[in-house]
Order: structure tokens, then C-alpha cells, then sequence
């Protein structure tokens, strides 16, 4: 079993930062990537940005330049800090991690989300 959790979300104006971070825990051999997405009202849930265990990250055209995501190996911790936010980011972000656990076998687990509202 492996929980994750996911902090920070809040209310902004357009033009402001906010600051994520999600936790993974639980009886995690390795995790592989962990990433945000987020699902807007009546849309369907998109990648926002991922990074691998090594370091590698892939971002959502739509972020590239304003979001930076980094992760701390040591604590099975992401961050995304999202500046520069438009009322468009407005959404749920959920937080997912991929790896393995004990006894060995994957695991793809997703946090309960946190919402980002950004004020025009």
C-alpha cells in the first residue's frame, strides 16, 4: 500500500506563484517518476509535469517556462512551484507516483488532489 499526499493548493491572484508538494509513503522499494496532472471542470485530466528518479522531466506546453518540478529522492517528495499562474491553471492537481514496492511488485498510486484557484 502505498499513500500519497498532496499539499499547497489555494487560492491566487492571476500573476502569483503557489508552491505544491506531494508525499509518497508507505513500504516503497523505489519510486520511478512521480508527476502532477490536473483535471479542470468538464475536461478531461492532463499531464502538467513529470520527473524520473534520475532527474529527467517532461512538461505540459501550456506550463513550460512557468512551472518547475523537482523531487527529493531521499523523501519520496515532489514539488512543483507554478508561478506566473493565469485563470487557466485553475484546476484540481493530483499528484501520482510510479515504482515498486515490498513484497516486490508496481505500484501507480494517486493523491485525493488539491485545488488551485487562480483569480482574474
Amino acid at each position: 500500500q502505498v499513500h500519497v499526499v498532496e499539499s499547497g493548493g489555494g487560492l491566487v491572484q492571476a500573476g502569483g506563484s503557489l508552491r505544491l508538494s506531494c508525499a509518497a509513503s508507505g513500504s516503497i522499494l523505489s519510486i520511478n517518476a512521480m508527476g502532477w496532472y490536473r483535471q479542470a471542470p468538464g475536461k478531461q485530466r492532463e499531464l502538467v509535469a513529470i520527473i524520473t528518479s534520475g532527474g529527467s522531466t517532461n512538461y505540459a506546453d501550456s506550463v513550460k517556462g512557468r512551472f518547475t518540478i523537482s523531487r527529493d529522492n531521499a523523501k519520496n517528495t515532489v514539488y512543483l512551484q507554478m508561478n506566473s499562474l493565469k485563470p487557466e491553471d485553475t484546476a484540481v492537481y493530483y499528484c501520482n507516483a510510479k515504482g515498486l514496492l515490498l513484497p516486490i511488485r508496481s505500484f501507480d498510486s494517486w493523491g485525493q488532489g488539491t485545488q488551485v484557484t487562480v483569480s482574474s
